[in-house]
């Protein structure tokens, strides 16, 4: 069995770090990096590209609102174009920086509400991984099961892969536990081991009221920004690890 264990990376600004991306790129084997948007800036980004082409790590766009101060989880009210330009903006970035250190960007990862707003509906979904097609066919599109992202990525053309998130609580309807509500985060790390070792033997996860839901994914994340990330990260990893399981970027993982 081959999976993906990716973290949302690079995301400080100037000398503000939020994690200690410097140790989990020993231990992903994908990197979503801030392009500047909700978090990040030219250096972090370079140094994040850098020390990823250096370990083997694949890297991916993970692209926010304009929203340092809410770290890009508050929506915004703006255009369909503007979703679509700064899109293009930031993934652009990230090949620029990437193309100078001899890697390539192969995968995108909304950020959390520029995700919500681009799951908001069926053409807004659309619209966006008609961006992402145009500026690479070969683009992975990182999804949630069941969301308009998937279905729009595979209605162009693009590979897609479904994310379990082994630190964040599932609804029984298999959306995400809003944040601020109870349990939402998950920190403790026996219930992430338990959790991740779930999904690797039969594809499930139990959610927030006991109901056991089956979950199809081949990569797993973990949120740098979850207070001890890090450990978070080699829990996963010793569970994957434990398995048998190939660690392996997601864009080399067979469809």
């Amino acid at each position: 069995m081959k999976i993906d264990l990716n973290s949302d990376m690079g995301e400080g600004f100037g000398r503000w770090r939020v994690a200690d991306d410097d140790s989990l790129m020993d231990l992903v084997s994908s990197a979503n990096i801030a392009c500047g948007f909700h978090a990040g800036d030219y250096a972090i980004m370079d140094h994040t590209v850098r020390l990823a082409k250096e370990k083997g790590v694949g890297i991916g766009a993970h692209p926010g609102l304009p929203d340092l101060i809410g770290f890009g989880r508050r929506t915004m009210p703006v255009s369909d174009a503007d979703m679509e330009a700064m899109l293009a903006c930031q993934i652009g970035a990230l090949q620029g920086v990437a193309a100078r250190h001899g890697h390539r960007v192969t995968h995108v990862s909304y950020h959390a509400a520029f995700g919500t707003m681009a799951n908001a509906s069926e053409e807004l979904a659309l619209r966006l991984v008609r961006v992402i097609a145009a500026l690479d066919k070969d683009l992975t599109v990182f999804a949630m099961t069941g969301q308009p992202t998937e279905r729009a990525a595979e209605k162009v053309g693009l590979k897609v892969h479904t994310l379990f998130l082994a630190d964040r609580a599932y609804t029984a309807a298999g959306a995400l536990v809003p944040r601020g509500q109870p349990g939402a985060v998950i920190h403790d790390l026996d219930a992430v081991r338990a959790r991740v070792r779930q999904f690797l033997e039969d594809g499930s996860v139990t959610t927030i009221d006991g109901a056991r839901l089956p979950v199809k994914a081949k990569s797993i994340l973990v949120h740098s920004d979850t207070p001890g990330s890090l450990n978070i990260a080699k829990a996963i990893r010793a569970e994957i690890d434990a398995t048998g399981a190939v660690l392996t970027p997601a864009h080399l993982l067979a469809d």
